[in-house]
């Protein structure tokens, strides 16, 4: 990073990075989900232990053919790819509309301050209102997939200061807060075509930029509400297991001891596969791997509040 872009720079949230002290390969616990898998892998270890135990000690002979191992590999890799092409189907859609949200405030944003009628001192206030509505949804739509309801409080200045005075919040009634500030973005818009300041099509235009924003929450929420099917994950965990427990004995006639550690790394990278799937079927959480919506929101308030203040103090032309 250039030296003179210390204070800050475009994406300076979201594109931050700690830098690694250690290389991927040898990293076992932030980021990833080595936590989430080791009780499996701990279990398959001991139970293989346990056959290869009795296989070469009380001599009772526990192999099987290994013939049967191949076909049962074939069904696990094609459940294991479909659930993890899935779960980041999902997480890419997110991440696509947490981006179609932010440009719209932006185009909302720069709209208002620069082609909205703003002779009057009411005008301009109301102006600075409803751009600071605008980047109240993002905080709103942020803390809403997270489960996070109600009003801000003071343990969030930044977001506290963006709601407009008056939002009382109705989500103990089942109503969602970011709908609740779109309405307050609907009627500046529709305040200023019947004032005539917005042309039909401009105000058509507007209101199609703002149901873009619910559109993408929507979806948003259908990525939340929907996760895999509950057959699918029974059905995968299932077979899974069934091969975990079945490969023991299809090598232990070859491998002897050497099964522990084979059964080991084998049960380690399937269920690593299926844990994998399993981060990222929600991506609007706080884990590591999940969506960076607070560092975005974050530039996004950054960007659109410094360009509201320059408008502000009239210097809008500035950046033209």
């Amino acid at each position: 990073m250039p030296a003179s872009r210390a204070q800050s720079f475009p994406w300076y949230h979201s594109s931050r990075q700690k830098p690694r002290r250690w290389p991927l390969a040898l990293r076992f616990i932030k980021g990833s989900v080595h936590a989430s898998i080791i009780g499996p892998i701990v279990f398959y270890t001991l139970f293989t232990a346990l056959v290869v135990y009795i296989d070469q000690h009380l001599n009772v002979n526990l192999g099987v053919p290994s013939t049967v191992t191949p076909s049962l590999s074939i069904v696990v890799g094609l459940l294991l790819v479909f659930r993890n092409s899935s779960s980041y189907e999902r997480f890419w859609a997110g991440r696509q509309d947490v981006s179609h949200i932010v440009s719209a405030v932006r185009n909302l944003s720069r709209y208002f301050m620069l082609c909205a009628p703003n002779e009057t001192d009411e005008d301009r206030l109301d102006t600075e209102k409803v751009v600071k509505t605008l980047v109240a949804i993002l905080y709103a739509i942020r803390s809403s997939l997270r489960d996070d309801w109600g009003l801000p409080d003071g343990d969030e200045p930044d977001y506290q200061d963006l709601v407009p005075t008056g939002v009382q919040g109705h989500e103990n009634f089942g109503v969602g807060l970011p709908l609740e500030l779109a309405f307050v973005v609907e009627k500046y818009i529709r305040k200023g075509h019947k004032r005539g300041n917005f042309q039909a099509p401009q105000a058509s235009m507007l209101t199609g930029q703002l149901n873009g924003i619910i559109d993408s929450y929507g979806h948003m929420e259908t990525i939340k509400l929907t996760p895999i099917p509950v057959c699918y994950q029974i059905h995968m965990k299932q077979v899974l297991s069934l091969y975990c427990l079945f490969l023991p004995f299809s090598i232990v006639d070859d491998w002897s001891w050497v099964s522990v550690p084979m059964v080991t790394l084998i049960t380690f990278t399937l269920y690593g596969i299926e844990g994998i799937g399993q981060e990222i079927e929600n991506p609007f959480g706080l884990d590591r791997n999940d969506i960076k919506m607070d560092f975005i929101i974050r530039d996004a308030r950054q960007e659109i509040l410094v360009l509201l203040e320059s408008w502000k103090q009239g210097k809008e032309d500035h950046f033209v």
